[in-house]
């Protein structure tokens, strides 16, 4: 007997836009509610990041994809762009005006993401979140 295949993720391909980060949050939000989820705020916070890092310093479209851990059932967050730069988590600069959204999304997802190369280039950045 052979199991079915596994569905794939809830996905969505974005332009490289300042419009897109909204776009994902729309899209995280809307799943989110399909599957029960009433709090979608961290949700909303990781996705905005990665993806605004995706538009500003990733090359080619965003793709955002909306696993489900096999082994938990929490959501992941995974945005991918072509880029081969990695993100960095900068250290901590209180005069700085910007580069504290990857700070923010390790501290919230208790240090449970990370990048990994995409086999036709890029990168794929991913947020498991964290449970109740």
């Amino acid at each position: 007997m052979t199991s079915p295949a596994a569905s794939e993720p809830p996905t969505l391909v974005l332009d490289s836009t300042d419009v897109a980060p909204r776009l994902a949050r729309e899209f995280l939000a809307k799943h989110f509610a399909d599957w029960g989820i009433a709090d979608d705020y961290l949700g909303r916070l990781i996705v905005c990041e990665l993806v605004t890092n995706a538009y500003r310093h990733g090359e080619g479209p965003i793709v955002v994809r909306l696993p489900r851990d096999a082994d938990d059932g929490r959501p992941v967050i995974e945005v991918w762009d072509a880029g081969n730069s990695r993100p960095v988590v900068r250290p901590e600069n209180h005069a700085a005006v910007s580069g504290r959204g990857l700070r923010l999304v390790a501290e919230f997802v208790r240090d449970c993401w990370g990048v990994r190369p995409l086999a036709e280039g890029g990168k794929a950045v991913w947020a498991k979140l964290p449970g109740s």
